[in-house]
């Protein structure tokens, strides 16, 4: 007998309490098991220690610790949880208290009473998981998680007999279906009013991972992220690949080492707005769904000039000089926006101001040798009096014939301290990813006395073919360059599109190579990854469309499909009230209907009686088949001998399930067996002789 089989046996034949307990074990560690990422590792260890212990004193029989036991433990606990989150309050502190408090009860599972504590205790854990994500796998994980939960309650309701676990979970899935329409409609119609409606979001760890500071490399450690920064859908034709920028934060400030935004106590006169001149004629109307982030700033599609409707109200935004989109605080939630953007347009003042005076500034003291090819370069003849355009166009040639290299993996760059990374760059390996090849070229045009500054963001999409959203994806991140020239304003100048151009053009974007699993299962069914990766993709597009975006805008809109012209809050309440009174009266009028139902085998019986009554064989209602036919066989001797066999019969259908398949072989009955002994006993009774 394999292992697996031999389990198998040996759980069966455990008592049913033990089994109970051990299925209960499991469920609280499918609970507990998706906060290991979120847990110190010793809640982790300690949680999983207690569980296995419990498990191993319920099949072996013994006894449970005793209270100072478990008292030790809780204050080991709490002691653990000060020391390690400095508090015992707040969301951190309050789920590793909750784990071990959970895992702690199992110790003193001694009567029902115990198991509904942990019962009660493990769906509070459920919610918990969506403090940290509603992520489609997450909430898989957590459905499961309560289908468990309800089957272990069903159990401790089933007391007597053996009831299956099969029989069990089927009882609770069942009771997942009566309340799902419920759940559904709470959650369609409940009014989202802040504050008293909000899930926090999947927070800002690990998220976009745009930032405020750029140093050389920092993008690259982005690329190797291949999880969805946004996605959009295009109404009507999308623009090509490479009019697809996304407009992140804009460095302006650099201090040798690392770029920062320009800093709002600096007066720019003449840059303090916008100045935006979109060509019209490039217009697209897009949707777009925002991952969060960890920066204050929306990365939309340039050049977005209107404000995207779809922005809650807790949500202020406005349009910086430089087409930032910036909030008040950093995105910490999914937001789907709809908006207009221009992928032809110029922008920035036409002639020289005086803030321009910022954008050429170079911190003493770094990167001389790039300082000097600058001017070096500038005093040839051929770009003395050279425009920002033409000294932009001769450094992306220089890019294009110097032997640059675009690699995710150039090696770190500067000396101990970062300094001059910029030189070695430029001027010696010559290796690197786009904030490398964008850094470089800003601090050359600076140094030529041209205004540059460094815009970071996402440039590509890629469509999914099975629902037609294109994603970006963190992988997608990039930094380009804009100079000013005069009469044109400012003006994007992409580096990479010179030593890479496949980048720009066909979203191309590098990637680490694949695993050996992954490789294995490309080379025998090629394309198979990337299929399921689409529908996966595609379901979860959906998910986060549908479920985690379904925001008072969206109640109010379906309002507005069920003909009401200008829902509010009170609209929602209205409706929601409506749906719970028809539900109520449904469940009313159902109870009644089934409460007049009569059992079959009953009123076949109640049938029987009367057709023996007929021919003087009295009986009550308290009178068994049986017992009818030992009357009947006394009544009329041999003559009986069928009708009797009838009655036998009919007890057997009532009381002897297990006897139903040779009874039904040998009656050969269909949907309803007692109509058929009924139809039989009424035959045999006009051939009984007369008393």
């Amino acid at each position: 007998m394999s292992r697996p089989a031999a389990f198998g046996s040996r759980l069966r034949a455990m008592p049913r309490e033990v089994r109970d307990t051990l299925f209960l074990l499991a469920v609280i560690a499918w609970v507990v098991a998706p906060h290991a990422a979120h847990l110190p590792l010793w809640c982790t260890g300690l949680a999983a220690v207690m569980l296995a212990w419990r498990a191993r004193l319920a099949v072996l029989g013994r006894a449970l610790p005793g209270r100072w036991v478990l008292g030790g433990l809780l204050l080991l606990t709490l002691a653990a949880t000060a020391w390690t989150h400095r508090t015992l309050l707040g969301k951190e502190a309050g789920v590793t208290l909750l784990v071990v408090l959970v895992a702690l009860k199992t110790l003193e599972l001694r009567a029902r009473r115990d198991a509904f504590v942990i019962f009660f205790l493990g769906f509070f854990l459920v919610l918990t998981h969506f403090l940290y994500s509603q992520a489609l796998p997450v909430a898989i994980a957590m459905v499961v998680a309560v289908w468990g939960l309800l089957t272990a309650l069903v159990l401790a309701h089933m007391p007597v007999g053996q009831p299956s676990l099969r029989q069990a979970a089927g009882l609770a899935a069942g009771l997942c279906g009566l309340g799902a329409p419920i759940m559904v409609a709470l959650f369609l119609l409940f009014p989202r009013i802040a504050p008293l409606w909000g899930v926090p979001g999947d927070g800002l760890d690990a998220r976009t991972g745009l930032s405020n500071r750029l140093s050389l490399g920092s993008v690259a450690e982005l690329a190797l992220d291949d999880s969805v920064a946004m996605s959009l859908r295009f109404f009507g034709a999308p623009p090509p690949a490479e009019q697809l920028y996304f407009r992140g934060p804009v460095l302006s400030e650099f201090d040798g080492r690392q770029w920062r935004p320009l800093s709002p106590s600096i007066a720019l006169p003449g840059l303090l707005r916008p100045h935006t001149r979109p060509d019209l004629a490039s217009g697209v109307d897009y949707e777009i769904t925002l991952e969060p982030t960890k920066v204050a700033v929306l990365p939309l599609l340039e050049l977005t000039p209107a404000v995207p409707t779809g922005l809650p109200e807790a949500w202020p935004l406005r349009q910086r000089a430089d087409l930032q989109w910036a909030t008040d605080r950093p995105l910490d939630e999914r937001l789907r926006l709809r908006s207009t953007a221009y992928t032809r347009f110029e922008h920035g003042p036409a002639e020289p101001v005086a803030g321009l005076r910022h954008y050429v500034e170079l911190p003493a003291g770094y990167n001389p040798r790039t300082l000097a090819w600058a001017a070096q370069m500038r005093r040839d003849p051929r770009w003395a009096q050279a425009s920002a355009d033409t000294l932009a166009q001769a450094l992306l040639d220089h890019i294009r014939r110097a032997g640059y290299t675009y690699t995710l993996s150039p090696g770190v760059y500067g000396d101990a301290q970062g300094r001059h990374a910029i030189d070695e760059f430029w001027l010696d390996r010559r290796e690197g990813f786009c904030e490398h090849f964008a850094a470089a070229v800003t601090v050359v045009l600076r140094a030529m006395d041209v205004p540059a500054r460094i815009v970071t963001g996402y440039q590509g999409a890629e469509r999914n073919p099975v629902d037609g959203y294109y994603l970006v994806r963190n992988s997608f991140a990039h930094a380009w360059v804009e100079y000013w020239q005069p009469e044109r304003g400012w003006v994007r100048l992409d580096p990479t599109a010179a030593v890479a151009p496949e980048r720009i053009m066909r979203h191309a974007a590098l990637r680490p190579p694949p695993g050996l699993l992954a490789t294995a299962l490309d080379t025998v069914t090629p394309g198979l990854l990337t299929q399921w990766r689409h529908q996966w993709q595609a379901l979860n597009t959906a998910w986060n469309q549908w479920v985690l975006n379904h925001s008072r805008s969206r109640q109010l809109e379906l309002l507005r499909h069920l003909g009401l012209r200008s829902p509010g809050w009170q609209d929602l309440v209205l409706v929601l009230l409506g749906l719970m009174v028809a539900a109520s009266a449904a469940v009313v009028a159902w109870a009644w209907w089934n409460g007049r139902q009569v059992d079959p085998w009953l009123a076949t019986w109640r049938r029987m009686r009367a057709v023996l009554g007929r021919r003087g064989l009295a009986s009550s209602d308290a009178s068994t088949p049986r017992e009818l036919a030992r009357q009947a066989r006394q009544r009329w001797g041999p003559a009986a001998r069928a009708v009797e066999g009838v009655l036998l019969e009919m007890e057997a259908l009532r009381y002897a399930p297990g006897a139903w398949p040779a009874l039904r072989a040998a009656t050969t009955l269909r949907r309803n067996p007692s109509r058929t002994l009924l139809r039989r006993l009424r035959q045999h009774v006009r051939h009984l002789p007369d008393a």
